[in-house]
């Protein structure tokens, strides 16, 4: 078989990652994907590194057996908890998520850098290990956002209840000066226009939002391409959905993806 034509596995906790999966389509309209939701397990951001390592291994290891070109892991925890021992084992291309950190320390509006994300990610090595390389560690303020995720996975991301999410974090900033917001859980890409909108609110001032997913899906672009140009040239933009949630899950996630 042409290995151009093999498809591009996506792995997230549970629907994060179906924003970058959407994003992905746009750019990368002649690929075919796999989508793995471990929505049977979410949120991971409020589990032990050796937890998620561990889920993250486990569900990755069928979407290789699929027969993949590459693996996308559409989730900032599991990233930080596993991509290197998946690099490791896996003969492909896999590509991580991180924290729009550095774009957002690039702009030249003076304030503080806030970062919505899990707890799990917050506390990672490899979160901090990122900070000490951009050396913006003294302009951020890490909100961690337990149980968002999981008020996400229904798909309903007009909740009234997400309102009042928001507007509680928001309030602890009252008069801070922000520059920017960084989206710090794939979740979250999907409410970051209500973010944004509240946080101009409660601070009075317009906030820009970086979003990691973005840079992401460019990278795995030009990873396809140094691999002496793996893009399919179609055609493609079909996906086959998988979920450790059941039916239900699956219902969400095609709803979604309007499949």
């Amino acid at each position: 078989m042409d290995a151009r034509k093999l498809r591009i596995g996506f792995f997230d906790s549970g629907i994060g990652g179906l924003a970058v999966l959407k994003y992905a389509l746009q750019e990368l309209p002649n690929e075919n994907y796999i989508f793995y939701g471990d929505n049977g397990n979410v949120p991971y951001g409020e589990k032990t590194a050796e937890e998620v390592r561990r889920l993250t291994i486990s569900c990755c290891d069928r979407i290789f057996d699929m027969g993949v070109k590459a693996i996308l892991v559409a989730c900032n925890t599991a990233t930080s908890a596993a991509i290197l021992t998946m690099r490791e084992k896996y003969q492909i291309p896999v590509v991580s998520i991180e924290p729009a950190i550095k774009p957002a320390s690039e702009s030249k509006k003076p304030g503080k850098i806030v970062v919505l994300a899990t707890p799990g990610m917050i506390s990672s090595e490899r979160y901090d290990r990122l900070i000490e390389k951009v050396g913006c560690r003294e302009r951020l303020v890490n909100i961690p956002c337990g149980g968002l995720a999981d008020m996400l996975e229904s798909g309903e991301f007009e909740d009234p209840a997400l309102d009042e999410y928001l507007i509680d974090k928001f309030k602890l900033l009252k008069g801070m000066q922000v520059s920017g917001i960084v989206i710090g859980c794939t979740h979250y890409s999907f409410i970051s226009e209500k973010i944004q909108h509240i946080a101009t609110q409660i601070l009075n001032s317009p906030c820009g939002i970086y979003d990691g997913m973005y840079g992401t899906v460019r990278n795995l672009k030009s990873i396809l391409l140094a691999k002496t140009d793996m893009l399919n040239p179609g055609p493609g933009g079909n996906v086959e959905c998988y979920s450790s949630g059941g039916e239900t899950s699956l219902r969400v996630i095609n709803k979604i993806l309007n499949i």
